[in-house]
């Protein structure tokens, strides 16, 4: 759901840091987490938040990031800044600062925290109002490595960074997550004042808290306890670690609205799922894209499905692959599908069908009742209703340059073996012989053979081996 702020909502993404400890090639903000480039998960955020801009800091790996959330331009204006070098956090926001009105909210937000909820940041920016600082916190059992809330009574004074940290500030267990919601007209002036004299040589942004309370600003924090929300994510043992248990809480609300997964544990989504009632998802399948399950519909293990819709009672049987891509996939009321099938973009199948282990279906309609249950390919295919099509036959879509359609009208029967090249028509209620190569249409009702003639040599003696030696 999107939400109307009272006030313009500029957001600024960090999203410069080199992620050393990912040991790859990718630049960290575009590792995957649910199959979505980290910065896209806080992409689709900011876009919930209905804020007017985006300003994404770029630096390692800038030429690799900059594509992918430029490409975000249709959930809200995104422009990119570039970090070059890296010298902090406060560095990386004074590179946003001549793309900030003065007339909006500013929030921070990291490139590699990806499972931040609009709410959240709702209830932030409220309690900022467009007049106070206000910090995104949580209390942890292990706060190493984060900057420390000090406080005076209720009031925010400091936010001290660990590495600065006396012994005793390394006690206060409520830490600063690196988001933040302040005014632009604020924040301009603390940014120019920023300097690196700390531990690390770098410009912190939460310098600004000091300044903020030397201002009469005041600081207020707006506590969770969830802190998966704010978890970043430094190496791929996190990356794993963070996947599960987002994978999990998703897993959970589905079996809240009453799905019934097998086990919660072996379940992936990585798209947008909705569920009809008593549904039932066996272990390890993987769902992509939007995909819709129809009431009653059963998935057994291991299945693999994307961008598709299907209908109420339709049995997905194990090991199937479906991903309709573009052009989306469709299976109707009862349909039967699997085990091992494929169906590929524009396969829309009608009530009733059924699909068997190693057939393959793209860009075809098949109607009610039709079967193609062993070993087949159906491809750019019109199937009437009722047709039997038998295993291991084809359509002979593709002529080396085009595509063409192949119609098999109702209660075609097609034997086992068949070619049927296209563009052709099997006339309804026709048969189709066993082995057979059809190369022209077809008349309703009729009988079509067309093979070899046999030919059988009576006493015929298969080739030997010669032994080894012999002469």
């Amino acid at each position: 759901m999107r939400l109307t702020p009272p006030f313009p909502i500029d957001v600024v993404i960090m999203a410069a840091g080199k992620g050393t400890r990912m040991k790859s090639r990718l630049p960290k903000v575009l590792q995957r987490l649910a199959g979505v480039p980290l910065v896209q998960h806080v992409l689709n955020t900011a876009a919930q938040l209905n804020a007017r801009s985006a300003v994404v800091v770029t630096g390692h790996g800038a030429d690799q990031v900059e594509p992918l959330v430029l490409a975000s331009g249709q959930l809200l204006a995104v422009q990119c800044v570039r970090q070059e070098p890296q010298l902090g956090t406060g560095h990386a926001v004074q590179q946003a600062v001549p793309a900030l009105a003065d007339d909006g909210v500013v929030v921070v937000l990291s490139g590699d925290v990806p499972l931040t909820q609009a709410d959240t940041l709702q209830a932030l920016i409220a309690q900022c109002g467009g007049q106070q600082l206000a910090l995104l916190t949580l209390d942890m059992v292990d706060p190493m490595g984060y900057g420390r809330i000090v406080r005076e009574g209720e009031s925010v004074q400091a936010i001290v960074e660990h590495k600065d940290a006396s012994e005793a500030q390394r006690q206060i267990s409520e830490v600063y997550s690196g988001i933040m919601a302040v005014p632009a007209r604020l924040l301009k002036p603390w940014l120019a004042r920023l300097n690196n004299q700390n531990a690390q040589g770098e410009y912190y942004l939460t310098d600004i808290v000091k300044m903020a309370v030397a201002n009469g600003v005041e600081v207020v924090a707006h506590k969770i306890t969830d802190a998966l929300q704010v978890a970043g994510i430094n190496s791929p043992v996190q990356l794993a670690e963070l996947e599960r248990a987002h994978q999990l809480r998703q897993a959970h609300a589905l079996m809240v609205q009453g799905v019934r997964l097998q086990d919660p544990a072996r379940f992936d989504l990585r798209g947008h799922l909705d569920c009809g009632q008593d549904v039932e998802i066996d272990v390890n399948c993987v769902f992509q894209g939007r995909v819709s399950l129809g009431e009653g519909v059963r998935v057994g293990a291991n299945c693999v499905i994307a961008n598709c819709t299907i209908a109420a009672g339709a049995v997905i049987h194990p090991f199937t692959h479906i991903d309709g891509e573009q052009l989306g996939v469709s299976v109707g009321e009862g349909a039967l599908i699997g085990p091992f099938a494929r169906l590929r973009p524009g396969a829309q199948l009608a009530a009733e069908v059924h699909i068997g282990n190693f057939v393959e279906v793209k860009n075809t309609t098949m109607a009610k009742g039709a079967k193609a249950n062993h070993l087949a390919y159906l491809g750019d295919a019109t199937v009437g209703e009722r047709v039997n099509y038998g295993a291991g036959s084809i359509t002979a879509n593709y002529d080396g340059a085009n595509k063409h359609r192949t119609v098999i009208e109702a209660d075609v029967h097609i034997g086992s073996n068949c070619v049927l090249v296209a563009p052709i028509t099997i006339g309804a209620g026709g048969t189709v012989g066993g082995g057979s190569t059809i190369t022209k249409s077809t008349a309703p009702g009729a009988l079509s053979v067309a093979r070899g003639t046999l030919l059988s040599i009576a006493n015929w003696k298969r080739p030997q081996k010669v032994p080894k030696g012999a002469p």
